[in-house]
């Protein structure tokens, strides 16, 4: 359509205002309405040909993150670890494992990603170590009640003979949240608390020693110059004292809407608040984000008070299904609880660990649920078509709204999650934890395609004898036609929609920061109104809907016919200031 945008006769307006003071007085702070884009190491690009990701890998495609017009990247954990939970089990918070290279890697790599004006966000894991950690070896090597023990939570048995664990928690992974050690004369012993995994021990962060020496961890990485940190469980890291048992038996979901004796206790806010100060002492307006698995938008708004985190993950968004209720009672909500704190509000549709958005919008999936089947889906196969529609649809709603958002890589591509990885390779610790149960979280984490041809995993290695089943996780066949070789050159593909998307976000006045209005255009659309000429729309029915005058600037996948936009589409429309 190439007419002036006309007055739109709107049935309802709703304003949903930032605090204007607020906004101003930040509109400079980067972080507020940047787009973050998640390298997962493992499976992004491998530089020695080892079917493994790692950080020269990483370095060898700042040109095309540079190019996708990305404003950081989030790098989830590269530090020393045994990868039992790859790398969320870090054995050294202040190395490089071997496997990703080392500390000259990442000084390379954070060296070109400044010169590409592309900041750098690390993963810090402070809910527990490795069992490998110097700390939890001198732990297992000393008594009960030692300064070593103390670092953790080590406790004793219930039973006459202390056989049973100390509370009936279960990990998040599957099984107990309890495992019993051998003493140094080979008596059973203690228990130690991991809410995932048993190689992965939690802190006690009761214990002042913890805390110094995350201070020490957070300083060493500033002193690097990264821009700032993903908070690993941060809803996680202090628990109701005294450790009391939880209520019913489905353990410790991460995504809760009842309060659980594991989770979101008041006691991690003066944590953050001890690190906002941290960040706030060093120049270049460093920042923080919590992992904060929390069914309430009003709780998740604690994390992101003045003097605490600058954002956090907006998991009510994440696990919003696809139909315009939910989606907008969401975005409303969302906007409302951060707005009450000062904070801007995040977004997010992907993440390493829940299933892809292509699969999720398609298969009506919860990322939450209780069972595989809720969030992976049953074993039939994704409407592919459709699923992509959606994803890319709900990406152009994501980059309309207001605040800052977040990406995962190959999001970009509309990857499909993978299901069908055959059982003797799977890799996620849930798969085992489970008795394999659960599936886990491989699906998303295959590594993500550059080119048609299979050579090199797709050239996801410059090993090009490498095949796509020697990599880490096994690619399928035909994971080409989604490369970006296959979609570079292809102005309807979803990664130059990405592209395009980024670069509108970037430029026009009306997106970022600011204000929302919800228009009532019709039955099943959702239209977002942005500053004075910026609209969005996106239909969530099964008919075509007439689109208002404007000028059309993006959308998300089908063609527009005789001026109607397709189901499962969002339009990008510009009106005359």
């Amino acid at each position: 359509m190439s007419s002036p945008f006309g007055c739109i006769r709107a049935k309802c307006v709703r304003a949903i205002s930032g605090r204007k003071a607020l906004v101003e007085e930040n509109k400079s702070t980067w972080w507020r309405d940047a787009v973050i884009y998640q390298v997962y190491p493992r499976s992004f690009a491998d530089s020695n040909g080892d079917g493994v990701g790692d950080l020269e890998g990483i370095r060898s495609r700042i040109p095309y993150l540079k190019d996708l017009g990305i404003d950081a990247i989030w790098l989830t954990p590269f530090y020393t670890s045994p990868q039992v939970d790859h790398g969320y089990d870090v054995a050294d918070f202040m190395n490089v494992d071997s496997l990703f290279g080392d500390l000259s890697d990442f000084d390379r790599l954070m060296s070109d990603a400044k010169a590409a004006n592309i900041r750098v966000i690390v993963d810090i894991v402070p809910n527990h170590s490795s069992d490998q950690h110097d700390w939890f070896q001198s732990a297992l090597k000393s008594t009960p009640g030692s300064r070593e023990r103390a670092r953790y939570l080590f406790r004793d048995g219930k039973g006459e003979h202390g056989e049973l664990p100390p509370n009936n928690w279960k990990s998040v992974f599957g099984g107990p949240a309890w495992t019993r050690i051998r003493e140094q004369d080979g008596t059973l012993g203690q228990w130690y608390l991991h809410l995932f995994a048993p190689g992965q021990p939690d802190f006690d962060w009761e214990n002042p020693e913890v805390h110094q020496y995350f201070e020490t961890v957070l300083k060493f990485w500033l002193d690097r110059g990264v821009d700032g940190f993903r908070i690993d469980v941060a809803a996680g890291m202090v628990k109701a004292h005294g450790l009391p048992d939880q209520e019913g038996e489905e353990g410790a979901k991460l995504l809760e809407y009842k309060p659980q004796p594991m989770w979101d206790q008041d006691g991690v806010h003066d944590i953050f608040r001890h690190w906002r100060k941290i960040l706030d002492s060093y120049p270049g307006q460093r920042m923080a984000v919590s992992e904060a698995w929390i069914g309430s938008a009003e709780r998740m708004a604690r994390y992101v008070r003045p003097d605490e985190m600058m954002q956090t993950f907006n998991f009510d968004f994440l696990g919003t299904k696809w139909n315009l209720a939910d989606m907008k009672a969401t975005i409303t909500k969302s906007i409302e609880a951060v707005r009450e704190v000062g904070a801007p509000p995040s977004w997010v549709i992907n993440n390493h660990d829940v299933a892809r958005s292509v699969d999720r919008y398609d298969r009506d999936l919860n990322p939450g649920g209780g069972t595989t089947r809720e969030r992976y889906g049953d074993p039939k196969k994704v409407n592919l078509i459709r699923g992509q529609r959606r994803a890319r649809a709900g990406a152009l709603l994501m980059f309309a709204l207001p605040g800052g958002c977040y990406m995962f890589e190959g999001e970009e591509l509309a990857l499909p999650d993978v299901q069908d990885i055959p059982d003797d390779r799977r890799q996620d610790p849930v798969w085992t934890q489970s008795n394999h149960l659960d599936v886990g979280r491989d699906g998303c984490r295959v590594p993500i395609p550059w080119t048609i041809s299979a050579a090199g995993a797709f050239g996801f290695s410059n090993r090009t004898d490498l095949t796509p089943d020697q990599a880490w996780l096994p690619q399928p066949a035909g994971w080409g036609r989604f490369s970006v070789q296959a979609q570079q050159n292809d102005s309807t593909s979803s990664l130059e929609m990405y592209r395009k998307a980024l670069k509108i976000r970037k430029a026009h006045d009306d997106l970022g920061e600011g204000d929302l209005k919800f228009i009532s255009l019709g039955k099943n659309l959702l239209a977002i109104f942005r500053g004075k000429s910026f609209l969005s729309i996106t239909n969530f029915g099964r008919w075509r809907k007439k689109i208002p005058a404007g000028y059309v600037l993006l959308h998300s996948s089908a063609p527009l016919e005789r001026g109607k936009i397709p189901t499962d589409t969002t339009v990008w429309l510009q009106r005359e200031k």
